[in-house]
């Protein structure tokens, strides 16, 4: 038996076995339609903050006042590692929710539980890819099959404050980790009430800060993976943790606290310049009043931004439920559904059509800050959607936070993130 598969086989006995602890066997079987002949369906979900689950509420009244067989729930279920111990034991129950709203990361762990249908064919008959973003391709495709439907995306850009900048006499924006080191420092103030740094970095090992670093390993044209094998310690990736570790070692970075790398707190209170963020927080900050706009990522090799949002999966039930499901998934990707979603939460349309629609345009128009993120999506990557993704991931944010604590050099951090990775997965330097 290969690697491979014997990690497979201990990966789902262990998770056989602590679902077992859980009461599986207490879950019922999945019902067909009811007596009225309405197909009832659940579509399980994150979405936060609460004003953003009212925009996905309505949606699905519009889903289901036009679709009068079919009866559709949003039930929200957590945030995301809330959610795992609950899909892992409605899969192994057999009694899985009809879709799931969850970042593409998860696909590898349920395609390896077969807890997912494919949709090539559903992408054929429908044609949404000549729709869809090409760049959110990578979050769909693994294996030789698309396995998912990309229905709220984003990317990192940098916000900074246009009169702090005016203050340190900066006029042009940083196009290059050179240059957004240099202003950095320009920006940093002890003096100032309060004290001012130039950049807020993520401080934490969790995903969010992997997710605001990825964008300059990109930058440096790296790469996690080398023909499918994890590969951590490479000239790029040591180059991108260097910029953070001279950014702090500079005194012009402030570190958040930790594992909350996504509070503006710093950035509305003039404490920091700029900071690593989305589109999502466009709306919090409009709110406040405050001066903010927005730029690219700078670039070392050449232009990147990390992509995130989450996907929708549809489980594997029976088939009438997931031909039902697949058109609740139409329905949301669709041109209208899109463009509400995107006015209504700040992600950006996943549909390209959406994205020209007159109505969305207009929004552009009124948020400059958006078309940042949009022009900047071509060149977005995102993250990889193979099984051992959480493990990776845990791994490299240890690394990182290491390094910006300035507890252990790129190197050094890198190369203990690789051979604690070797260990869990079995692998050896050879086989990489």
């Amino acid at each position: 038996m290969s690697n491979l598969h014997q990690h497979r086989w201990r990966r789902s006995l262990s998770i056989l076995l602590i679902l077992l602890l859980w009461g599986v066997a207490g879950c019922q079987p999945l019902q067909a339609r009811d007596s009225n002949g309405i197909q009832h369906l659940t579509l399980w979900h994150g979405v936060n903050p609460p004003a953003n689950r009212d925009v996905l509420d309505d949606l699905v009244a519009q889903f289901n006042q036009s679709h009068d067989q079919i009866e559709l729930e949003a039930l929200y279920v957590g945030q995301g590692d809330q959610q795992i111990p609950k899909i892992l034991t409605a899969v192994l129950g057999q009694s899985p929710p009809d879709l799931l709203w969850y970042a593409p990361m998860l696909t590898g762990q349920l395609v390896e539980l077969d807890a997912i249908r494919p949709l090539d064919d559903w992408y054929a008959q429908t044609k949404l890819l000549d729709d869809l973003d090409p760049s959110l391709y990578e979050a769909i495709a693994l294996e030789d099959h698309l396995w998912s439907v990309p229905f709220g995306v984003n990317n990192v850009g940098i916000f900074y404050r246009p009169s702090l900048f005016a203050e340190a006499g900066i006029a042009d924006l940083p196009r290059t980790w050179d240059e957004l080191r240099r202003v950095a420092q320009q920006l940093t103030d002890r003096d100032a009430h309060p004290p001012r740094h130039g950049i807020l970095l993520p401080l934490g090992k969790g995903e969010w800060t992997v997710f605001m670093w990825l964008s300059f390993l990109w930058s440096a044209a790296g790469d996690l993976l080398d023909h499918g094998q994890i590969h951590l310690v490479t000239p790029e990736a040591i180059a991108a943790l260097h910029l953070w570790q001279d950014l702090v070692a500079d005194g012009s970075a402030l570190l958040s606290q930790p594992e909350r790398g996504y509070e503006l707190t710093d950035f509305l209170a003039g404490k920091v310049a700029m900071q690593l963020t989305g589109p999502w927080t466009l709306r919090e900050l409009r709110s406040t009043g405050v001066d903010f706009a927005v730029m690219s990522i700078p670039m070392d090799q050449q232009p990147a931004t990390a992509i995130g949002g989450e996907n929708l999966f549809i489980f594997r039930t029976q088939p009438e439920r997931e031909q039902a499901a697949l058109q609740v998934a139409e329905f949301l990707v669709s041109e209208a559904a899109q463009t509400q979603w995107a006015i209504g939460t700040g992600y950006l349309p996943v549909n390209l059509r959406s994205r020209q629609s007159e109505s969305y345009q207009a929004v552009v128009q009124d948020q400059p800050a958006l078309q940042i993120f949009l022009d900047q999506a071509e060149q977005g990557r995102s993250r990889p959607i193979f099984a051992n993704y959480n493990r990776l991931s845990d791994q490299l944010g240890r690394a990182i936070e290491a390094v910006v604590l300035q507890s252990k050099s790129p190197e050094e951090a890198l190369s203990q993130a690789q051979q604690r990775l070797d260990r869990i997965l079995g692998t050896s330097p050879h086989e990489r």
